[in-house]
Protein backbone atom coordinates (compact mmCIF):
# COMPACT_ATOMS: atom_id res chain seq x y z
CA UNK A 1 0.00 0.00 0.00
CA UNK A 2 0.83 3.69 -0.54
CA UNK A 3 2.05 5.51 2.43
CA UNK A 4 1.56 8.90 3.22
CA UNK A 5 3.46 11.49 5.72
CA UNK A 6 4.12 15.34 5.92
CA UNK A 7 7.60 16.55 5.10
CA UNK A 8 7.50 19.60 7.92
CA UNK A 9 10.91 21.21 6.53
CA UNK A 10 9.30 21.35 3.30
CA UNK A 11 5.38 21.83 4.77
CA UNK A 12 4.40 18.88 2.13
CA UNK A 13 2.49 15.94 1.63
CA UNK A 14 4.51 13.29 0.52
CA UNK A 15 3.47 9.53 -0.77
CA UNK A 16 5.28 6.75 -0.79
CA UNK A 17 5.59 2.99 -1.28
CA UNK A 18 7.73 -0.08 -1.52
CA UNK A 19 8.98 -1.96 -5.46
CA UNK A 20 10.05 -4.92 -4.07
CA UNK A 21 13.83 -3.49 -4.65
CA UNK A 22 13.28 -0.45 -2.12
CA UNK A 23 10.87 2.30 -1.82
CA UNK A 24 10.28 5.21 -4.21
CA UNK A 25 8.05 8.94 -2.95
CA UNK A 26 6.96 11.78 -4.23
CA UNK A 27 5.38 14.80 -3.68
CA UNK A 28 1.48 15.32 -3.20
CA UNK A 29 0.81 18.88 -2.66
CA UNK A 30 1.90 21.25 -0.38
CA UNK A 31 0.03 21.79 2.81
CA UNK A 32 -1.33 25.36 4.34
CA UNK A 33 1.01 27.26 6.22
CA UNK A 34 -1.40 27.74 8.91
CA UNK A 35 -2.34 24.70 9.28
CA UNK A 36 -2.39 23.07 12.45
CA UNK A 37 0.13 20.06 12.78
CA UNK A 38 -2.52 17.59 14.03
CA UNK A 39 -5.07 17.94 10.90
CA UNK A 40 -2.00 17.60 8.94
CA UNK A 41 -1.45 14.53 10.36
CA UNK A 42 -4.80 13.32 10.37
CA UNK A 43 -4.95 13.45 6.62
CA UNK A 44 -1.99 11.47 6.01
CA UNK A 45 -3.26 8.90 8.39
CA UNK A 46 -6.42 9.03 6.81
CA UNK A 47 -4.74 8.56 2.97
CA UNK A 48 -2.55 5.63 4.25
CA UNK A 49 -5.87 4.13 5.67
CA UNK A 50 -7.69 4.34 2.19
CA UNK A 51 -4.84 2.84 0.56
CA UNK A 52 -4.84 -0.47 2.53
CA UNK A 53 -8.74 -0.68 2.08
CA UNK A 54 -8.48 -0.06 -1.84
CA UNK A 55 -5.48 -2.76 -2.08
CA UNK A 56 -6.86 -4.65 0.31
CA UNK A 57 -9.95 -5.59 -2.59
CA UNK A 58 -6.23 -6.33 -4.42
CA UNK A 59 -5.71 -8.87 -1.90
CA UNK A 60 -9.13 -10.30 -1.48
CA UNK A 61 -10.98 -10.00 -4.47
CA UNK A 62 -14.58 -11.78 -4.45
CA UNK A 63 -13.31 -14.05 -7.01
CA UNK A 64 -11.19 -15.69 -3.99
CA UNK A 65 -14.56 -16.27 -2.42
CA UNK A 66 -16.76 -19.58 -2.40
CA UNK A 67 -19.84 -18.13 -3.16
CA UNK A 68 -21.24 -14.47 -3.76
CA UNK A 69 -24.43 -15.04 -2.63
CA UNK A 70 -25.82 -12.16 -0.31
CA UNK A 71 -24.28 -11.85 2.66
CA UNK A 72 -21.60 -13.85 2.23
CA UNK A 73 -17.81 -13.34 2.26
CA UNK A 74 -17.72 -13.00 -1.51
CA UNK A 75 -20.86 -10.78 -1.56
CA UNK A 76 -19.24 -8.06 0.61
CA UNK A 77 -16.20 -8.41 -0.77
CA UNK A 78 -18.01 -7.50 -4.06
CA UNK A 79 -19.31 -4.34 -2.41
CA UNK A 80 -15.89 -3.47 -1.12
CA UNK A 81 -14.94 -3.40 -5.01
CA UNK A 82 -17.61 -1.30 -6.15
CA UNK A 83 -17.22 0.92 -3.79
CA UNK A 84 -14.38 2.26 -5.50
CA UNK A 85 -17.09 4.17 -7.87
CA UNK A 86 -17.97 6.38 -5.11
CA UNK A 87 -14.82 7.19 -3.22
CA UNK A 88 -13.81 10.67 -5.01
CA UNK A 89 -17.52 12.18 -4.25
CA UNK A 90 -16.61 11.44 -0.69
CA UNK A 91 -13.17 13.68 -0.72
CA UNK A 92 -15.73 16.22 -1.65
CA UNK A 93 -18.47 15.62 -0.28
CA UNK A 94 -17.96 13.30 2.68
CA UNK A 95 -20.35 12.81 5.94
CA UNK A 96 -20.05 15.26 8.02
CA UNK A 97 -21.77 15.07 12.22
CA UNK A 98 -25.04 16.85 12.05
CA UNK A 99 -26.75 17.38 15.33
CA UNK A 100 -24.55 15.16 17.16
CA UNK A 101 -24.54 12.54 15.04
CA UNK A 102 -22.99 11.34 11.79
CA UNK A 103 -23.41 8.61 9.15
CA UNK A 104 -20.98 6.04 8.67
CA UNK A 105 -20.82 3.15 5.85
CA UNK A 106 -20.39 -0.30 7.07
CA UNK A 107 -18.12 -0.48 3.55
CA UNK A 108 -14.44 -0.09 4.61
CA UNK A 109 -13.57 1.52 1.40
CA UNK A 110 -16.28 4.05 1.35
CA UNK A 111 -15.91 4.54 5.09
CA UNK A 112 -12.17 5.19 4.70
CA UNK A 113 -12.79 8.00 1.42
CA UNK A 114 -15.09 10.04 3.93
CA UNK A 115 -12.53 10.32 6.26
CA UNK A 116 -9.93 11.08 4.20
CA UNK A 117 -12.74 13.80 3.10
CA UNK A 118 -13.55 15.19 6.60
CA UNK A 119 -10.00 15.59 7.10
CA UNK A 120 -9.59 17.73 3.43
CA UNK A 121 -13.09 19.65 4.88
CA UNK A 122 -11.15 20.52 8.44
CA UNK A 123 -8.23 21.64 6.47
CA UNK A 124 -10.52 24.02 4.00
CA UNK A 125 -7.52 24.07 1.45
CA UNK A 126 -9.42 24.16 -2.64
CA UNK A 127 -5.46 23.50 -3.95
CA UNK A 128 -5.33 20.61 -1.67
CA UNK A 129 -8.23 19.10 -1.70
CA UNK A 130 -7.88 19.28 -5.50
CA UNK A 131 -3.79 17.56 -5.22
CA UNK A 132 -5.46 15.09 -2.90
CA UNK A 133 -8.46 13.98 -5.21
CA UNK A 134 -5.87 13.23 -7.90
CA UNK A 135 -3.31 11.42 -6.20
CA UNK A 136 -6.46 9.05 -5.15
CA UNK A 137 -7.68 8.77 -8.81
CA UNK A 138 -3.93 7.41 -9.60
CA UNK A 139 -4.03 5.20 -6.49
CA UNK A 140 -7.38 3.74 -7.93
CA UNK A 141 -6.05 3.38 -11.43
CA UNK A 142 -2.85 1.70 -9.77
CA UNK A 143 -5.03 -1.33 -8.34
CA UNK A 144 -6.88 -1.82 -11.13
CA UNK A 145 -4.08 -2.03 -13.28
CA UNK A 146 -2.86 -4.85 -10.81
CA UNK A 147 -6.24 -6.69 -11.08
CA UNK A 148 -5.47 -6.42 -14.58
CA UNK A 149 -2.01 -8.48 -14.29
CA UNK A 150 0.40 -5.21 -15.16
CA UNK A 151 2.32 -4.44 -12.64
CA UNK A 152 4.23 -1.62 -13.95
CA UNK A 153 4.97 1.53 -12.42
CA UNK A 154 3.04 2.27 -9.51
CA UNK A 155 1.08 -0.61 -9.24
CA UNK A 156 4.63 -2.61 -8.79
CA UNK A 157 4.16 -2.35 -4.91
CA UNK A 158 1.11 -5.43 -5.45
CA UNK A 159 5.20 -7.58 -5.93
CA UNK A 160 4.95 -7.19 -1.90
CA UNK A 161 1.49 -8.24 -1.23
CA UNK A 162 -0.26 -11.82 -0.65
CA UNK A 163 -3.27 -12.32 -2.91
CA UNK A 164 -6.04 -15.05 -2.41
CA UNK A 165 -5.79 -15.32 -6.15
CA UNK A 166 -3.52 -15.59 -8.80
CA UNK A 167 -4.25 -13.35 -12.51
CA UNK A 168 -2.90 -15.55 -15.35
CA UNK A 169 -1.23 -13.10 -16.87
CA UNK A 170 1.56 -13.36 -13.75
CA UNK A 171 1.26 -16.60 -13.64
CA UNK A 172 2.40 -16.97 -17.62
CA UNK A 173 5.11 -14.47 -16.90
CA UNK A 174 6.33 -16.37 -13.93
CA UNK A 175 6.23 -19.16 -15.97
CA UNK A 176 8.80 -17.42 -18.42
CA UNK A 177 10.93 -16.29 -16.24
CA UNK A 178 11.55 -20.58 -15.22
CA UNK A 179 11.80 -21.39 -18.66
CA UNK A 180 14.58 -18.73 -18.88
CA UNK A 181 16.05 -20.13 -15.36
CA UNK A 182 14.39 -23.37 -13.79
CA UNK A 183 15.85 -22.80 -10.86
CA UNK A 184 14.30 -19.40 -10.03
CA UNK A 185 15.60 -16.18 -10.25
CA UNK A 186 15.59 -12.82 -8.19
CA UNK A 187 12.82 -11.67 -10.90
CA UNK A 188 10.51 -14.18 -9.17
CA UNK A 189 10.54 -12.09 -6.15
CA UNK A 190 10.81 -8.31 -7.38
CA UNK A 191 9.02 -8.38 -10.70
CA UNK A 192 5.76 -10.70 -10.51
CA UNK A 193 3.03 -11.31 -8.05
CA UNK A 194 4.47 -13.49 -5.70
CA UNK A 195 0.79 -15.44 -5.63
CA UNK A 196 1.03 -15.90 -9.29
CA UNK A 197 4.78 -16.82 -9.22
CA UNK A 198 4.13 -19.38 -6.39
CA UNK A 199 1.72 -21.01 -8.52
CA UNK A 200 4.64 -21.28 -11.68
CA UNK A 201 7.06 -22.79 -8.85
CA UNK A 202 4.79 -25.60 -8.25
CA UNK A 203 4.48 -26.74 -11.43
CA UNK A 204 8.26 -26.75 -11.98
CA UNK A 205 9.03 -28.39 -8.91
CA UNK A 206 6.89 -31.21 -10.11
CA UNK A 207 9.03 -30.68 -12.97
CA UNK A 208 12.21 -31.51 -11.35
CA UNK A 209 10.70 -33.31 -8.58
CA UNK A 210 9.64 -36.10 -11.86
CA UNK A 211 12.97 -35.67 -13.47
CA UNK A 212 15.26 -36.10 -10.82
CA UNK A 213 12.72 -39.16 -8.95
CA UNK A 214 13.45 -41.02 -12.42
CA UNK A 215 17.14 -40.68 -12.02
CA UNK A 216 17.14 -42.02 -8.17
CA UNK A 217 13.90 -44.54 -8.17
CA UNK A 218 12.07 -42.81 -5.58
CA UNK A 219 8.49 -41.48 -5.40
CA UNK A 220 8.47 -37.79 -6.72
CA UNK A 221 7.02 -36.53 -2.78
CA UNK A 222 9.84 -38.18 -1.53
CA UNK A 223 12.84 -35.96 -3.53
CA UNK A 224 13.37 -33.15 -1.83
CA UNK A 225 13.19 -35.05 1.87
CA UNK A 226 16.06 -37.12 0.44
CA UNK A 227 18.32 -33.75 -0.85
CA UNK A 228 17.49 -32.88 2.85
CA UNK A 229 20.48 -35.35 3.59
CA UNK A 230 22.49 -33.12 1.30
CA UNK A 231 21.45 -29.97 2.09
CA UNK A 232 19.63 -28.29 5.13
CA UNK A 233 16.38 -27.32 3.01
CA UNK A 234 12.61 -26.35 3.93
CA UNK A 235 11.32 -29.89 3.49
CA UNK A 236 8.01 -29.76 5.04
CA UNK A 237 6.09 -27.16 2.61
CA UNK A 238 7.80 -28.41 -0.65
CA UNK A 239 6.66 -32.15 0.17
CA UNK A 240 3.45 -31.21 0.89
CA UNK A 241 2.98 -29.86 -2.42
CA UNK A 242 4.61 -32.30 -4.58
CA UNK A 243 2.54 -34.98 -2.46
CA UNK A 244 -0.74 -32.90 -3.22
CA UNK A 245 -0.01 -32.95 -6.99
CA UNK A 246 1.16 -36.28 -6.77
CA UNK A 247 -2.64 -36.94 -6.13
CA UNK A 248 -4.03 -35.18 -9.22
CA UNK A 249 -4.48 -32.10 -7.65
CA UNK A 250 -3.82 -28.56 -9.69
CA UNK A 251 -0.90 -26.23 -9.20
CA UNK A 252 -3.17 -23.27 -8.72
CA UNK A 253 -5.81 -25.39 -6.32
CA UNK A 254 -2.69 -26.41 -4.12
CA UNK A 255 -1.23 -22.77 -3.93
CA UNK A 256 -4.41 -21.10 -3.48
CA UNK A 257 -5.13 -23.26 -0.70
CA UNK A 258 -2.58 -22.80 1.32
CA UNK A 259 -2.14 -19.04 0.92
CA UNK A 260 -5.71 -18.60 1.32
CA UNK A 261 -5.87 -20.80 4.71
CA UNK A 262 -2.55 -18.48 5.92
CA UNK A 263 -4.75 -15.63 5.12
CA UNK A 264 -7.33 -16.78 7.11
CA UNK A 265 -5.00 -17.14 9.96
CA UNK A 266 -3.79 -13.93 9.26
CA UNK A 267 -7.39 -12.85 10.71
CA UNK A 268 -7.04 -14.53 13.93
CA UNK A 269 -9.72 -17.48 12.52
CA UNK A 270 -8.86 -21.32 11.51
CA UNK A 271 -9.81 -21.90 7.53
CA UNK A 272 -11.12 -25.33 9.02
CA UNK A 273 -12.12 -25.88 12.34
CA UNK A 274 -12.86 -29.73 11.62
CA UNK A 275 -9.23 -29.96 11.69
CA UNK A 276 -8.45 -28.75 15.06
CA UNK A 277 -9.24 -32.18 16.94
CA UNK A 278 -6.26 -33.55 15.03
CA UNK A 279 -3.94 -30.55 15.19
CA UNK A 280 -4.23 -31.33 19.38
CA UNK A 281 -3.65 -35.03 18.89
CA UNK A 282 -1.06 -34.45 16.71
CA UNK A 283 0.46 -31.70 19.03
CA UNK A 284 0.01 -34.36 22.36
CA UNK A 285 1.48 -37.08 20.89
CA UNK A 286 4.87 -34.52 19.77
CA UNK A 287 5.01 -33.70 23.49
CA UNK A 288 5.06 -36.77 24.69
CA UNK A 289 7.59 -37.91 22.03
CA UNK A 290 10.35 -35.59 23.15
CA UNK A 291 13.07 -36.75 25.61
CA UNK A 292 13.64 -34.96 28.50
CA UNK A 293 15.98 -32.38 28.04
CA UNK A 294 15.93 -32.68 23.83
CA UNK A 295 12.66 -30.43 24.10
CA UNK A 296 10.96 -28.36 25.74
CA UNK A 297 7.37 -30.04 25.54
CA UNK A 298 5.60 -26.81 25.81
CA UNK A 299 7.10 -25.68 22.62
CA UNK A 300 6.88 -28.97 20.62
CA UNK A 301 2.78 -28.95 21.76
CA UNK A 302 2.58 -25.46 19.98
CA UNK A 303 -0.08 -25.49 17.63
CA UNK A 304 0.54 -24.71 13.95
CA UNK A 305 -2.47 -23.67 12.44
CA UNK A 306 -1.28 -22.36 8.61
CA UNK A 307 1.82 -24.29 6.89
CA UNK A 308 3.06 -20.92 5.69
CA UNK A 309 3.78 -18.03 7.39
CA UNK A 310 0.21 -15.41 7.83
CA UNK A 311 2.31 -12.26 7.87
CA UNK A 312 4.08 -13.11 4.43
CA UNK A 313 2.28 -16.39 3.19
CA UNK A 314 2.60 -15.88 -0.67
CA UNK A 315 6.24 -14.92 -0.38
CA UNK A 316 7.51 -17.94 2.35
CA UNK A 317 5.75 -20.19 0.04
CA UNK A 318 7.51 -19.14 -3.03
CA UNK A 319 10.68 -19.57 -1.23
CA UNK A 320 10.10 -22.89 0.03
CA UNK A 321 8.73 -23.90 -3.49
CA UNK A 322 12.19 -22.60 -4.63
CA UNK A 323 14.38 -24.27 -2.18
CA UNK A 324 12.78 -27.49 -2.96
CA UNK A 325 13.61 -27.16 -6.66
CA UNK A 326 17.19 -26.73 -5.64
CA UNK A 327 16.75 -29.89 -3.51
CA UNK A 328 15.66 -31.91 -6.34
CA UNK A 329 19.06 -30.67 -8.30
CA UNK A 330 21.11 -31.72 -5.59
CA UNK A 331 19.56 -34.91 -5.78
CA UNK A 332 20.03 -35.02 -9.11
CA UNK A 333 23.64 -34.18 -9.43
CA UNK A 334 24.60 -37.21 -6.23
CA UNK A 335 22.98 -39.67 -8.84
CA UNK A 336 24.27 -38.16 -11.87
CA UNK A 337 27.80 -38.60 -10.16
CA UNK A 338 27.85 -41.49 -8.87
CA UNK A 339 26.93 -42.92 -12.67
CA UNK A 340 29.55 -40.44 -14.26
CA UNK A 341 32.29 -42.51 -15.69
CA UNK A 342 33.69 -39.64 -17.93
CA UNK A 343 35.60 -36.25 -17.39
CA UNK A 344 35.36 -33.18 -19.74
CA UNK A 345 38.45 -30.74 -19.03
CA UNK A 346 37.80 -26.86 -20.03
CA UNK A 347 40.62 -24.73 -21.50
CA UNK A 348 41.81 -24.40 -18.01
CA UNK A 349 42.03 -28.18 -17.60
CA UNK A 350 39.09 -27.90 -14.83
CA UNK A 351 36.46 -30.35 -14.65
CA UNK A 352 33.20 -29.39 -15.55
CA UNK A 353 31.18 -31.97 -14.44
CA UNK A 354 28.81 -30.03 -12.01
CA UNK A 355 28.59 -27.36 -15.60
CA UNK A 356 26.99 -30.28 -17.66
CA UNK A 357 25.03 -31.59 -15.01
CA UNK A 358 23.27 -28.13 -14.50
CA UNK A 359 22.44 -28.14 -18.15
CA UNK A 360 21.18 -31.60 -18.26
CA UNK A 361 19.14 -31.14 -15.23
CA UNK A 362 17.45 -27.43 -16.26
CA UNK A 363 17.23 -29.19 -19.64
CA UNK A 364 15.18 -32.14 -19.10
CA UNK A 365 13.18 -30.00 -16.52
CA UNK A 366 12.03 -27.59 -19.21
CA UNK A 367 11.23 -29.88 -20.90
CA UNK A 368 8.69 -32.09 -17.93
CA UNK A 369 7.35 -28.54 -17.51
CA UNK A 370 6.44 -28.21 -21.18
CA UNK A 371 4.39 -31.45 -21.51
CA UNK A 372 2.62 -30.68 -18.97
CA UNK A 373 1.80 -26.98 -19.44
CA UNK A 374 -1.67 -27.58 -19.78
CA UNK A 375 -1.94 -28.28 -15.78
CA UNK A 376 -0.70 -24.87 -14.99
CA UNK A 377 -3.40 -22.33 -16.17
Amino acid sequence: MTVYAIDATRQVLINTWDTGLGSVAGSVSELPAKAAHEDLLRLADTLTGLSRQLWRTYTHPASAADSLEENTEGWYRQGERNAFDSVIQALTKPNLPQDGYMIQSYIRVEEAAHRVGRALHTLGDKTLTEQVTAEVEAELRAVEQAERGDLSDRAKQAVLLARADASPLQVNAANDLFREHPLGSEKLLHEVDPTAAAVAAAHWLQAAADVTADLAECDPAEVVIEADDIEALAVETPTRVLERLGSGELPRDVVLGLIRTAMIAAEGRIADPTSVPDILKNARLSAEESRLGENDPLNSAQLRISLLDPLRPAHDLLEDLLDGIHGCRLLFHEYSESDDTESDFDENGTDDLGGRLDDAFESAVRTRAEEGRDRLL
